[in-house]
């Protein structure tokens, strides 16, 4: 009874917990204000990748002209630099990228789309990726007039992404994803259907050739009253039957058309 009403307690806080997860953005929906959208998938890289980490604002605002801060929530701050719990992985303000607050490993490697900032794209573009970047980053505009300021973004660092051989870019080798391998399917498919296909037109096509031929010589040797049967079986002009083999019949038929030729010239002179 006990774990009864434990699991029901447990799911009515899941239940209001989502629900007032839910409650700012669906606000933010209704008065048509914009709001800050993350990644909602984890982003995986291989150590030495350049990497885009999503982020941008719906609907679309131009954000030329607001903060963006992109920090490390989850990052240790360090003892030796009284600042760093206030240093950004990448901080943009008054139309420029402020680089005094930059965290010191993140200098010239991080970049905003600044052309495409005015359609509400701040997503941060970081190069050289090493396993120290995994983790959390966090994507903050706070003079943003809405409820939903911030949002994160998931950084994996897998460096099993590299194979064992050294390829020409190593940074460009990636597992084949279910996608890949579905195209592959659809391409073997497709070329099977081709062939086998064009295969069963040939071979079709060779046996109907070949029995037309049949029927085309079965039908000469009955005109000349000729059967192929084992031997060859010929009525001569008195109605007697004479048995020859194939090879006698050519040969006496060219002995009698030969004959007919001499006859002729005979009657001629």
């Amino acid at each position: 009874m006990e774990r009864g009403v434990d699991r029901e307690f447990i799911h009515t806080c899941s239940l209001w917990t989502f629900i007032l997860t839910l409650v700012p953005i669906f606000s933010s929906l209704v008065e048509g204000q914009p709001q800050v959208i993350g990644s909602s998938q984890p982003i995986i890289a291989a150590p030495g990748d350049d990497v885009i980490l999503p982020c941008h604002l719906e609907p679309a605002v131009d954000a030329r002209g607001l903060t963006v801060e992109w920090s490390r929530p989850d990052l240790k701050p360090d003892p030796s630099d009284r600042w760093s719990w206030v240093r950004y992985v990448h901080l943009y303000r008054d139309r420029r990228d402020d680089l005094d607050m930059k965290i010191p490993s993140y200098i010239r490697r991080t970049t905003l789309f600044t052309d495409d900032m005015k359609h509400g794209n701040i997503s941060l573009k970081v190069m050289n990726i090493t396993s120290e970047d995994e983790g959390r980053f966090k994507c903050f505009i706070p003079n943003l007039k809405s409820t939903v300021k911030f949002s994160f973004v998931q950084l994996v660092v897998d460096p099993n992404l590299f194979t064992t051989e050294m390829p020409l870019d190593p940074r460009n080798v990636r597992t084949p994803g279910p996608d890949s391998q579905t195209r592959l399917g659809i391409w073997i498919l497709g070329v099977v259907g081709c062939i086998v296909p064009c295969l069963a037109v040939t071979v079709g096509g060779y046996f109907i050739i070949r029995r037309r031929q049949k029927q085309v010589g079965e039908e000469f040797t009955s005109s000349q009253g000729v059967s192929f049967e084992g031997t060859l079986t010929v009525v001569d002009e008195d109605g007697g039957i004479v048995h020859l083999p194939p090879l006698d019949l050519f040969e006496d038929s060219n002995q009698q058309h030969h004959q007919s030729q001499v006859d002729s010239q005979d009657q001629q002179e």
